[in-house]
């Protein structure tokens, strides 16, 4: 039987003998690489931190400790050694366990993530809360180096510095992110020349100095001396400078390293920082030579690493917008394209390629980012900030403060807009159009298929102030694409058919399941609906919805987004301002709710947003007396 299947609890494997944890480190780096390779998911993060896992579970005691993950791409050991090793199977599926932390899935979850950065200020929340309360626990807080290129964790840091806690931070330094890091921060942290003994030598030497009264002059001397020697050659004086002791690096792979150092750790009553070397995709080749391939990937081929392609068929939304961009920057030298972290997974690698220097990979750092593109465009340069939906976000405020109250001719181009997939509710975008519908001077669009996202990016980029294109994760419809690219006319929806017994307003991915459910309901019920291509969520096309309104006395509006606030609701509004009354609306969109991870077209049957499940609403609705 294998050792991992007496594992249920950390108290479980607290009992093994030292000699048998290395087996258990592959019997796990197995288990991640079989359900990854059937389920996908963050493989390579995961396989990298398995000693590290192994060690903190064995030397803290979780969930009475705290250990908090940062993003939690890493946790897949984690998981497996608390209690859900017979359910990991169902990693990243409906229904099934989070491929992040959850604090509804186990106790030992101590806070829910997705994002990066958070680990440290949610740690220190921890730390001040058990010190209010008068307990002794440990709280430990994991991030990666490439969460470190966020401020955030900045910001976490210098408040628990200043606030002198017991906590651990363990920074797990892989060299990446998803790609590799960038930035002067990267290059610092690969000043590797520190050890423990540092640590030591320096808390021994101010007891010996103290016992000895030499006075406060001569300890002064010694600390600067000691930390200047030992800031020329590690990264270890940037932390101490945030209050915090720093230890390493150390080899996270090294287990009765990792093991002395956390029970060694575990002593202290300071914060402290413990700097871990690991290797990104430990233990599976493939992964080790290809980290950002499988840092978030799909199903594979275990024995060669191929991953499993689809059926083939149209190009995906974001390698159009890569190629679409390229094309235009070769004819518009003020084009510049940002990412935050992510030129592949944004479509961007191609743009890096062919103009270096103008492409700027900000890190994890969206917030940075925004500001970064406001002042490349008051400079008379046109920026296009590639970003999640999700992960714009966290940079709200600077696109209401940088960008549009400075009317600035910044491009959003807002990648895995609607339901993302097994990533879950963290990762899908669907808040965007209510975070920016509202923004003056915002232009907000999204198109119904490839072809249309050509000429919504050459629109966007024309415009002369701030704007948004929105478009789903994965392949297009396969129309064919325009070779010339144009502007469309801002605020023009696009009538596709008629009918007389209503209207469906759809929005982008909403637009052809609209088109099918109006050929469903004629062909069943003999119901006749008009369906337009609303193209533009800001600017409305008030004209047409207007003129259909009064027409035809019903209304469907059709979106992948919160319904609070959303397209739909901007169509209510519209209506509300022109004094149009006795027009039933029914609006079709994502519940007031998260929704949860699962297959993209599990979730849009799900939440009604496929064809029978439009057809079905509709129908409900026109039939009402």
């Amino acid at each position: 039987m294998a050792i991992l299947e007496t594992i249920n609890s950390p108290d479980d494997l607290k009992k093994l003998p030292l000699s048998q944890l290395p087996a258990v480190a592959g019997e796990i780096r197995r288990m991640i690489i079989e359900t990854c390779a059937k389920n996908g998911g963050h493989l390579a993060p995961s396989l990298g931190v398995v000693e590290l896992t192994i060690a903190l579970h064995r030397v803290f005691n979780s969930p009475a400790d705290k250990i908090i993950w940062d993003v939690g791409h890493q946790a897949y050991a984690h998981k497996i050694l608390t209690g859900r090793r017979e359910r990991f199977s169902t990693l990243r599926t409906l229904n099934g366990i989070s491929g992040f932390p959850k604090r509804a899935e186990s106790p030992h979850d101590a806070f829910d993530v997705g994002h990066s950065s958070t680990s440290i200020s949610a740690a220190t929340g921890f730390a001040a809360a058990r010190d209010l309360d008068g307990r002794r626990n440990k709280v430990v807080a994991v991030i990666g180096d490439g969460s470190m290129t966020g401020g955030m964790a900045y910001e976490g840091m210098n408040h628990a510095g200043s606030l002198d806690k017991d906590l651990i931070v363990i920074l797990n330094d892989n060299e990446m992110s998803i790609a590799e890091n960038v930035g002067a921060l990267s290059t610092f942290l690969s000043r590797t020349s520190s050890s423990e003994f540092v640590y030591r030598f320096k808390k021994n030497t101010e007891t010996f100095l103290k016992r000895i009264d030499v006075g406060k002059g001569v300890l002064h001397v010694a600390r600067k001396m000691e930390e200047s020697f030992k800031g020329l050659f590690t990264p270890g004086m940037l932390f101490e400078a945030f209050g915090f002791n720093y230890i390493g690096p150390i080899d996270g792979h090294d287990l009765p390293k990792l093991l002395e150092t956390l029970e060694s750790i575990k002593k202290f009553n300071e914060a402290v920082l413990i700097h871990v070397l690991t290797k990104k995709g430990k233990g599976y080749k493939p992964a080790e030579d290809n980290p950002s391939l499988f840092h978030g990937v799909g199903p594979f081929e275990i024995e060669t690493g191929k991953v499993v392609k689809g059926k083939g068929g149209a190009a995906s939304y974001t390698s159009i917008f890569g190629t679409t961009l390229c094309k235009l920057a070769a004819e518009d030298e003020r084009i510049v394209a940002i990412t935050a972290a992510m030129p592949e997974g944004t479509g961007l690698s191609g743009f890096a390629k062919e103009f270096p220097e103008r492409f700027f990979d900000v890190g994890i750092a969206e917030q940075h980012g925004v500001t970064f593109a406001a002042g490349l465009a008051t400079s008379g340069l046109r920026p296009v900030f590639a970003v999640y939906s999700t992960f714009l976000q966290r940079a709200y405020d600077h696109v209401f403060h940088d960008v549009c109250q400075q009317n600035l001719p910044v491009t959003f181009a807002l990648d895995r807009a609607g339901v993302v997939g097994s990533d879950g509710p963290t990762h899908h975008g669907a808040f965007d159009i209510s975070y920016l519908r509202h923004l003056p001077n915002m232009t907000l669009m999204a198109p119904k298929d490839e072809n249309e996202l050509q000429h919504m990016l050459t629109t966007a980029i024309a415009l002369g102030g701030p704007a948004a294109v929105r478009y789903p994760r994965g392949n297009g419809y396969g129309v064919p694409l325009d070779q010339t690219l144009a502007t469309l006319p801002v605020g023009r929806a696009e009538l596709l058919r008629e009918g007389s017994d209503g209207v469906l307003l759809a929005l982008g991915t909403m637009v052809y399941p609209a088109l099918e459910a109006a050929e469903l309901l004629k062909k069943d019920h003999g119901i006749g609906l008009a369906v337009v291509n609303a193209r533009f969520v800001k600017p409305l096309d008030e004209t047409l919805i207007l003129e259909l309104a009064r027409r035809h006395g019903r209304i469907v509006t059709l979106e992948e987004n919160a319904l609070p606030g959303g397209f739909g609701t901007a169509v209510l509004e519209l209506l509300e301002q022109h004094n149009i009354t006795g027009v039933p609306v029914l609006r079709l969109g994502y519940p007031d709710r998260y929704i949860p991870q699962g297959d993209q077209r599990e979730l849009r049957a799900m939440l009604g947003l496929d064809t029978p499940g439009i057809a079905a609403s509709v129908h409900t609705f026109i039939s009402r007396p």
